[in-house]
């Protein structure tokens, strides 16, 4: 829900989250916990600066993070947002609060346990690469492996799997310097999974690079998240970015959370008015699904002679239904049509998928982009249909026109 802190993307099973952030705070300066009182008491950021000296870096963090999901932490520079992440495993110690890892409380953790957290629970993607340059591009994947006293042959040959996992099967020899921005970040992603950790932690990891690159990077993320289904915690200060990977988006403004929800309800339900703000100028069309904002299934017909279908379309408000056979769908079937077949002269009436109008379907992965031509074009809200059949909502061209409008959504 808007502003809420917890909950799951479209499709997980709600468990415990992997991640749990409670009232962190995090105060720089020479005696934070004597700040803690303003800190509490609501006072500005600039206030506490110019009074004490001492910088507000988190307020009162509260975050439910669920396994095997992206979840995305925006928000413009000083927000908070790489000092949150580097909570997680510890870079950076909070003056107050709890960070829980797979019920283990972190902030507990004495250091061995937290070099055993970082090496083998959670791996970091940097903004800027943070490759070794004194060692090979396979050297650097393995980098990691080593640290854990794998045998040589084991980590390289891991290694250059996940090389050529991220499309840099050759570059083996090769030294961080002889590579592109975007192959250096190709190895160090593969650095980063090439110990199987649960989570891996992304900051600004893509934004030193120049569109296309950050564009090809975002879609090989996603897709090896299809694949993986590891725990991402993704820094960033684009909201295009972050609505195209995320399944939530927590959005910082000066060390606090305005709002965490998924991109629909960041989109169309802001909490506030600098998230307000943060999505006016953002293409919908192109950012939105048709999942995201289509209305329940309504006027299917489960009837299945001419009779039945006439008195069922007759109980609803509309003049059609929905027919929808052997896990297929076979078209809208109206009133007008139903009434006509029952005034035909042969012998034999005739069967619902025969009088049934063919017409489009979408899918709920399809951007409303994509999506417009067929709502626009046909006489009824376009079925919403499963890859296995199943009717899951309607589209409407007036529905599709406010959302794009205003962005506002009437589900009722």
């Amino acid at each position: 829900m808007p502003g809420g802190v917890s909950g799951t993307c479209k499709g997980c099973t709600v468990t415990e989250p992997l991640i749990r952030i409670e009232n962190l705070y995090k105060v720089f300066g020479v005696s934070p916990k004597t700040v803690m009182p303003m800190v509490r008491d609501g006072r500005s950021k600039e206030d506490i600066l110019a009074e004490t000296g001492h910088t507000v870096g988190l307020r009162d963090i509260n975050l439910n993070i669920e396994r095997g999901t992206i979840f995305v932490i925006m928000g413009l520079s000083g927000s908070g947002k790489s000092t949150l992440i580097r909570h997680f495993n510890r870079l950076i110690e909070p003056t107050e609060g709890t960070i829980t890892v797979d019920g283990v409380d972190v902030t507990g953790l004495g250091q061995e346990e937290l070099q055993d957290l970082r090496r083998h629970k959670m791996s970091m993607v940097f903004q800027r690469f943070g490759l070794l340059p004194h060692r090979t591009v396979l050297e650097n994947v393995a980098f990691g492996l080593a640290i854990q006293q794998v045998a040589a042959t084991d980590r390289n040959d891991k290694a250059r799997d996940w090389l050529r996992t991220v499309g840099l099967e050759g570059y083996e020899d090769q030294y961080p310097a002889q590579l592109s921005g975007g192959e250096q970040q190709r190895v160090g992603l593969a650095r980063a999974l090439c110990t199987d950790p649960e989570i891996l932690l992304m900051d600004e990891a893509f934004s030193a690079l120049d569109p296309l690159i950050r564009s090809d990077l975002q879609k090989q993320l996603l897709e090896l998240h299809r694949t993986l289904r590891k725990t991402v915690v993704f820094i960033t200060h684009d909201l295009d970015e972050a609505l195209r990977i995320g399944d939530r988006i927590a959005i910082l403004k000066d060390g606090a959370l305005s709002q965490v929800g998924r991109p629909e309800e960041i989109l169309l339900e802001p909490a506030d008015s600098y998230v307000e703000a943060f999505v006016r100028d953002v293409n919908r069309a192109r950012a939105l699904t048709v999942g995201a904002v289509m209305k329940p299934p309504a006027c299917q017909l489960t009837a299945s002679t001419l009779a039945d279908a006439q008195v069922q379309i007759r109980s609803w408000t509309e003049t059609f239904g929905y027919l929808f056979e052997d896990g297929r769908y076979r078209g809208v079937v109206t009133q007008d049509a139903l009434a006509q077949a029952g005034r035909g002269n042969g012998s034999t009436a005739p069967a619902l998928a025969d009088i049934a109008e063919a017409g489009p379907m979408l899918s709920p992965d399809r951007s409303l982009q994509d999506a417009l031509p067929a709502a626009l074009e046909s006489a009824f809200p376009v079925p919403v249909v499963s890859k296995d059949g199943g009717f899951l909502g309607v589209l409407s061209a007036k529905d599709l026109a406010r959302v794009l409008a205003d962005g506002t959504l009437n589900r009722d």
